[in-house]
């Protein structure tokens, strides 16, 4: 653990005269400015589910959240499906009948509102840890909460230039360092397609047990990991990365994929920006989640734990503002790396 923290100021010191550029952090970047990749729900010809019409009506209407219906041309498969709506991709998320229950479920679920509170909240990341029915995972979940705690009373976010145009922020909450958590249980209901999705494009979630990933911007994932896998080296790099300055500013050329939100970010933020006078500190510990019509979430607990909400600053004045440029910066470049060399 010394030893990966050590090496990477030492990595920090060594590039940290070469931050320049906008300073906003890549998760408050991300949140003013990438809209989520849409995701297209392909439905069968209304000639062949009528009921489909009058179901889909109020969506084709006022789209919710990053979600775009597209009929299919021509007889074939019954079924709905769910797939990334990136050009040539051909990752499905879901598939089945497709009806007032269903569709609901595709659209929301107690966890992705939790994540929703979260971001909107003004905290820097969530990581949304998913363990599985081995004890051990129990454990991990343990090491990784209190390893990220520590993480959130020494990092520090980079310099703000109020007079920098390409760093002014949008509508929403603050700017503060929080990292939240939350753990969804392996017996929680209605939230297969967040497993799904959370699991990532090239992982089987029906085939892994305990595994880890982090949300920020507006429901995107950087990446994804089984729990035994993400050591503090891990964690220290995918968290500073996104604590760290956007030095690439465009959305595709950076790591991580969107989940279905059905969120209007622009409308959310703007309340976020209104309550920031009002704002109080949520309640720790566990929230019961909450079924809306047609979720077949059962009623489990979902375990959350916010980000802290004012920053230690004495732990902030342990850190330079130099320092702490230069470890957001070393942050994103041993990310690329490893990312480059597996």
């Amino acid at each position: 653990m010394r030893q990966s923290a050590t090496s990477l100021l030492v990595t920090a010191l060594v590039v940290s005269g070469a931050a320049h550029g906008c300073t906003l952090p890549v998760f408050r970047y991300a949140l003013d400015r990438w809209e989520p990749d849409a995701l297209r729900l392909e439905v069968p010809p209304s000639s062949q589910v009528p009921a489909l019409v009058e179901l889909l009506r109020p969506l084709r209407a006022n789209p919710v959240g990053n979600l775009q219906v597209v009929t299919r041309q021509g007889p074939g498969e019954l079924q709905a499906s769910l797939h990334d709506g990136k050009p040539g991709s051909n990752q499905q998320w879901w598939s089945g009948e497709l009806n007032a229950n269903s569709l609901n479920a595709l659209l929301d679920s107690p966890a992705r509102r939790e994540i929703r509170r979260h971001l909107l909240d003004g905290e820097s990341m969530v990581w949304v840890l998913l363990p599985g029915a081995d004890p051990a995972d129990a454990t991990q979940v343990t090491r990784i909460e209190k390893r990220l705690r520590f993480l959130e009373q020494v990092a520090a976010l980079p310099i703000q230039d109020p007079n920098d145009p390409d760093s002014q922020m949008g509508p929403g909450p603050a700017l503060r360092l929080a990292i939240g958590s939350m753990v969804i249980k392996a017996d929680v209901g209605g939230e297969d397609l967040l497993r799904r999705q959370l699991a990532g494009p090239k992982a089987d979630a029906s085939t892994r047990t305990g595994f880890a990933a982090v949300v920020f911007g507006r429901g995107r994932v950087l990446g994804s990991w089984p729990l035994e896998e993400l050591d503090d080296r891990r964690l220290e790099d995918s968290t500073l990365f996104l604590l760290g300055t956007c030095s690439c500013r465009v959305k595709n050329e950076n790591p991580g994929w969107d989940l279905l939100m059905g969120v209007d970010w622009p409308k959310a933020l703007a309340e976020a920006q209104a309550k920031r006078s009002t704002t109080t500190t949520p309640a720790q510990g566990a929230i019961a989640a909450q079924t809306s019509p047609g979720n077949h979430a059962e009623a489990a607990e979902i375990t959350t734990q916010p980000g802290n909400k004012a920053a230690s600053t004495k732990a902030k004045q342990g850190l330079s503002l130099s320092l702490a440029a230069a470890l957001a910066l070393a942050g994103f470049w041993l990310l690329r790396r490893r990312q480059s060399n597996p």
